[in-house]
Parts: C-alpha cells; sequence; structure tokens
C-alpha cells in the first residue's frame, strides 16, 4: 500500500514544483495548480479549469461531457461551486508510481489541450 512518504516520491521522481499543504495534501504548481489529497483508501487528484460561462452554457455543458466522454484518459469534469474541476481518484492499496504518473499527466494534458476548446465560450 503506498504511504504519504511514497507520494512525496513520486512527486519529487517526476521533478514537479510541489507544494505541503498539510500532512496528506499537497498541490502540483507546474504549470497549473494539481491539488492531491491522501484520503485512505484513496487518492484525490482536484484541479480548476475555469469558471463556468455566464452564456451558451448548453452548448459549453454539451463540449464539456463530449470531452469528458473522448478526450479524458483518467479522471473527469466536473462542476463544484461556479468552477469547472478536473477530478481523478486511485485506490492506495496497490497504487504505484506508473499510475501516479499516468493521472497527473492526463490532468496537465486535459488543462492545456482542452481549455483551448472551452475558451471561446468566454
Amino acid at each position: 500500500m503506498a504511504t504519504r512518504e511514497d507520494i512525496e516520491h513520486y512527486l519529487i521522481q517526476m521533478g514537479h514544483t510541489f507544494d505541503t499543504l498539510e500532512e496528506g495534501m499537497w498541490v502540483i504548481r507546474d504549470p497549473t495548480n494539481i491539488v492531491i489529497t491522501f484520503e485512505h483508501p484513496v487518492l484525490i487528484f482536484r484541479s480548476k479549469l475555469m469558471e463556468l460561462p455566464k452564456k451558451d452554457r448548453e452548448e459549453f455543458f454539451k463540449l464539456l461531457l463530449i470531452l469528458n466522454a473522448s478526450e479524458m484518459v483518467h479522471g473527469a469534469y466536473g462542476v463544484e461551486n461556479n468552477n469547472v474541476v478536473i477530478i481523478d481518484t486511485l485506490e492506495v492499496e496497490n497504487l504505484n508510481f506508473n499510475e501516479f504518473q499516468a493521472s497527473v499527466e492526463a490532468i496537465l494534458l486535459a488543462v492545456s489541450q482542452d481549455y483551448q476548446k472551452l475558451r471561446p465560450f468566454f
């Protein structure tokens, strides 16, 4: 089972700039903020993509659902308060570096690619 120390080692191994917010919670700061929370039995990844648009919301949500089904490798888009977020969870029981890295990289890829597709709504 992966421990908090393993997660910190994975972050160091990936070479991303990160801060420890509190015990069991980290934030990767480059190029976007990904908050990682250790809540046994899962590891939760969360990143804010953008605020919800004020107009053309139906088309925006349609595109968001299409991207959710076709582009997201790990995790999913969701709405939290007035924000679009990316969230992913991994079980820590058999977590290894490759799974951890894949989740982080999938979020970073989604932020860079999908943001450009959703940005015209603003």
